[in-house]
């Protein structure tokens, strides 16, 4: 940097500033700014042409007073002027005016462009930098038009000094976040990439952060960064700490580019090729050995520098999860943090903890450190480093040392932090479900979870043991007693009460041979709880009386009287009256026979995700909960519907009334009781029967599409879509049937079919509630260039949607050509004077024109080997968010309408499929191969085509279904 002449102290802004500072009160220092405001506007106007030395020092007053927090609004124009100066303090003010003042929407941006330009192109190295960083500084879409394309060609130019590559490649990196579809690299990829070999080790630091970011978004265009990433890794962790002095931090060389280059590796796969590899792994030796080395200075700083590259070399490690001996030794680097006197380091190692454990080749390791990650879930004295023992725990436990995890996690809750308790109770209870070898200490562990921490124990887990219970003959009777002795205690949580109204309704009779639990002594235990709970409770409990009615007629009398009583019949809610009102009628008027089907036994329920893992799942965020169920039989045995078991009602009457926001559609509840009839109010009973909706034929020509119509326009205004759209997408790419959308008013249903490029979907509309929806309309759209790909006919539905009524409506689509974007469904109507007004995606994806394809193995092969080429191949690797059911594998292959074929790929774990989509203009053949690892928790999805966007798109589509 130029030396600051004498003259350049600028006397007049000290004095200013000087002033300010001396100022008594807040009027006074508005005063003094708006007497020089008033002085500098003067200068600038006047007719008398100012020096820059002049220029500077009031643009530097003018910054000044608007660092104080006062608005400026004149002498932009001065500060661009600046700009022309050929001395560095006058154009380093200039810079620094409009860095801080002009926004990107000034009308002066084009005349700032251009004094840009003239400086990146001065080749004097000074000016170059002061451009690069006021480009980064304002960092705006227009700067990035004009200056795209220049900085990566100052960026790779021979000539260009160091200092300035730097800036040219941390300025890029600003403009890449700020507009990716701007910066372009093209055929500056290769020369960018290869500034890893740069002998300046600041170029190689400022390269580093751009190739990383770009290498997050674009991998295989930065793929060639992976063998000199390492070389440059091995060079500096080979170094001692007198080869890199200019670059050595207490004694560790080139920390920060160290922890860059282990994190620019993980954006890849391991190397393949083996002595790029061999190279790494020994670099990732090396530094897990000068981790157990003595620390060469006991300054802070030098173990801080140290622990920051061993910990991002950790997470490479496991990262690549391929390496069984660096995992065993990362495994026991890490268990020595865990006794650390830093609480950081402890709570780095336990996080770093969790992830090995999920791994085959370190889960016994992590296991040996049980002992002390239990000793820390009970004296760590921060918070959060106990929550990630508990994480850790829950993520080690296997069926060797489930009891004693459960054990400790259980004595913990009575004194847990409020904050994680809910949490601690979701994993107990699955962790008690997945390792449960004997079901009575199953049941045994979750009542004692709602003895312990009853307020913390969500629907779901008291659902899922009602469902486990149910779904084994050989626990039932354990669990009535245990839950009959459980209802004794004089202080019982309520959630207890409707574990023990449910399962003393269904299996009161198991126990009912002792006179000690005889049935009038279980219904007065269960009726001494009525007073205390809540109305939800009590409409449980009445639904357990009418069956021990069933089970018990001996108690009949009792309980008629209970249910003739004032307190029931005249309650002052509905719900319980009504339900009192016609279990009484029930228990009267019918005969034996129709009692006892009424009343039947709830049958076992279906096999379904646990929906107490859903809910972890959705608490602690996507790919966060590494424990699933087991698959196969067990999985079978304990796995039930997530959604029936809350009301007992639902297995003792249909009668009641529904909820005004019962599923209209029926599609979330489980199998109907035996017995049951649908309610004659059911808004849409049987619409998606195998027969097909009874209207569908209304208003359509013979062929079955619509008159002529043209593709439906988008509404004037419609509402942008809701946030969920996508999420609600991805739940159709493997079913054609279900509810697209539900809220507190309306219900949206679909049933869809496809043959070859010709689609037809039904629509469902239900009104939830007893107010009718006016100026019902809806219009679909397809944006953008989805109009070519797409051809979609609508049918109009009725503008006057009454109270608890549906209507339908009939699309008919053809596909085109292939498309990536879904057509969007406006809906709009007014309820209660108010304007609705919701947008969503039809879930039209490219898989649904599928036609599946059986293939030979040998068929399969050839066809694979022949689509060959990179852009017709889409391969991404990720983490299951779902359990890796075989059945429920093969069922979404199925459902995304390609043929699964057996016994084709040599590992019988993987499956391949094949199917050719269907368009108008063309046909796509797709092969596709999943590769789980059961034991990782992971999948790998290659999909090749003869389309390089077909083959990206249903790669893209299946990946979210895992």
């Amino acid at each position: 940097m130029p030396a600051v002449s004498k003259g350049d102290g600028m006397r007049g802004l000290a004095v200013f500033i000087s002033d300010i500072r001396n100022c008594k009160s807040k009027e006074a220092e508005i005063k003094r700014i708006n007497k020089e405001l008033a002085n500098i506007r003067s200068k600038f106007k006047g007719d008398k042409a100012l020096d820059g030395y002049s220029k500077k020092k009031y643009v530097c007053k003018l910054l000044f007073i608007f660092l104080l927090g006062h608005d400026i609004d004149f002498g932009h124009m001065e500060a661009v002027n600046l700009l022309s100066s050929n001395k560095y303090t006058e154009k380093q003010i200039g810079y620094l005016f409009i860095s801080v003042l002009v926004n990107s929407n000034s009308e002066l941006i084009r005349l700032i462009n251009n004094a840009i330009k003239n400086d990146l192109s001065s080749r004097n190295p000074t000016f170059m930098c002061l451009a690069l960083h006021c480009i980064a500084n304002v960092g705006s879409r227009e700067m990035a038009e004009a200056f795209a394309g220049e900085i990566p060609r100052i960026l790779v130019a021979g000539d260009t000094m160091d200092s300035v590559k730097q800036s040219a490649a941390l300025c890029l990196l600003r403009l890449y976040k700020a507009s990716p579809d701007l910066v372009l690299m093209g055929e500056w990829t290769s020369r960018v990439v290869h500034l890893l070999n740069d002998q300046h080790m600041g170029v190689v630091t400022a390269a580093i952060s751009l190739i990383t970011c770009l290498s997050s978004k674009n991998p295989d265009e930065f793929k060639t960064c992976v063998s000199l990433a390492v070389s440059r890794l091995s060079r500096i962790v080979s170094s001692a700490s007198t080869d890199l002095q200019d670059y050595t931090y207490y004694f560790v060389p080139a920390p920060w580019l160290s922890c860059k280059l282990l994190r620019l590796l993980q954006c890849y796969p391991p190397p393949e090729d083996g002595a790029v590899k061999g190279r790494l792994v020994e670099c990732l030796e090396t530094i897990l050995n000068k981790a157990q080395e003595p620390p060469k200075s006991k300054k802070v700083q030098h173990s801080n520098a140290k622990n920051a590259i061993l910990f991002e070399a950790i997470s490479l490690i496991i990262h690549y999860d391929s390496e069984p001996n660096l995992l065993v030794r990362a495994c026991n680097q890490l268990g020595q943090f865990l006794q650390h006197r830093e609480t950081n380091l402890r709570y780095l190692a336990l996080e770093s903890m969790c992830t090995l454990a999920s791994s085959e080749f370190s889960h016994e390791a992590v296991k040996t450190h049980i002992e002390t990650v239990i000793n820390a879930l009970k004296t760590e004295r921060d918070v959060s480093v106990r929550q990630r023992a508990a994480d850790l725990l829950y993520a080690m436990c296997d069926r060797s040392n489930a009891k004693q995890i459960v054990a400790e996690m259980l004595s913990y809750l009575e004194t847990a932090d409020y904050s994680i308790r809910e949490e601690m109770v979701l994993k107990v209870a699955i962790l008690a479900e997945k390792y449960a070898v004997d079901y009575s200490w199953y049941v045994d562990t979750i009542l004692n979870l709602i003895r312990i921490a009853g307020d913390y124990v969500s629907e779901e887990v008291w659902y899922r043991v009602i469902q486990i219970v149910i779904n084994r003959d050989d626990v039932q009777g354990y669990a009535a007693k245990t839950v009959f002795e459980a209802l004794q205690a004089p202080a019982c949580h309520e959630n207890m009460v409707k574990v023990g109204g449910y399962i003393l309704g269904e299996f009161g009779n198991l126990i009912a041979g002792d006179p000690r639990s005889s049935p009038l002594v279980q219904f007065n235990l269960l009726h001494s709880k009525f007073h205390l709970c809540s109305v939800p409770t009590r409409a449980l409990l009445l639904s357990a009386y009418i069956k021990f009615i069933n089970l018990f007629p001996e108690t009949k009398a009792t309980i008629q009287e209970v249910l003739r009583s004032d307190s029931q019949i005249r309650n002052s809610d509905v719900e319980l009256q009504q339900r009192a009102v016609e279990y009484l009628k029930l228990s009267s008027i019918a005969s034996t026979d129709v009692l006892a089907t009424v009343l039947e036994e709830m049958p076992p329920f279906p096999e379904r995700e646990s929906s107490i893992l859903a809910k972890l799942k959705k608490k602690k965020g996507p790919g966060a909960v590494s424990v699933e169920l087991e698959d196969g039989k067990e999985r079978g045995e304990l796995n039930g519907g997530g959604d029936r078991a809350g009301d007992a009602a639902i297995a003792a009457s249909n009668a009641s009334t529904p909820s005004p926001s019962a599923d209209l559609l029926g599609l979330r509840s489980a199998a109907p009781v035996s017995g049951a009839t649908p309610s004659a109010g059911s808004l849409l009973v049987d619409v998606f029967s195998e027969a097909g909706p009874a209207a569908t034929s209304a208003g359509v020509n013979d062929d079955g599409f619509l008159s002529s119509a043209p593709p439906t326009a988008a509404s004037e205004d419609p509402a942008p879509p809701l946030p969920e759209s996508d999420e609600l997408l991805n739940k159709f790419v493997c079913k054609n049937n279900g509810v697209l959308f539900e809220n507190q008013l309306l219900q949206i249903g679909i049933k869809s079919e496809y043959r070859q490029n010709l689609g037809r979907m039904y629509l469902f509309y239900g009104n939830k509630t007893s107010v009718q929806f006016v100026s019902f309309n809806t219009t679909v759209s397809c944006p953008g260039e989805l109009q070519s790909q797409l051809n979609v006919q609508t049918k109009t539905v009725e503008p006057l949607v009454e109270g608890g009524a549906q209507v339908q409506q009939v699309i008919n689509i053809e596909c085109l050509t292939d498309f990536i974007d879904a057509p969007l469904l406006n809906i709009k109507f007014r309820y209660g004077g108010a304007l609705q007004n919701i947008s969503l995606k039809l879930p039209v994806t490219i898989n649904k024109f599928f036609q599946p394809t059986e293939m030979a193995a040998a068929d399969f092969f050839q066809r694979w080997k022949q689509l060959s080429q990179p852009q017709q191949e889409a391969q991404k690797i990720f983490k299951a968010s779902h359990g890796m059911d075989t059945e429920v594998l093969k069922a979404k292959l199925l459902g995304l309408g390609t043929a699964l074929l057996e016994n084709v790929d040599p590992n019988p774990e993987n499956y391949v499929c094949a199917g050719v989509i269907q368009t108008k203009a063309q046909q796509v053949g797709c092969l596709l191969r999943l590769e789980p690892n059961a034991q990782a928790q992971m999948y790998r999805l290659t999909l090749r085509s003869s389309k390089d966007t077909v083959s990206q798109r249903v790669c893209d589509l299946l990946a979210e279904q895992f």
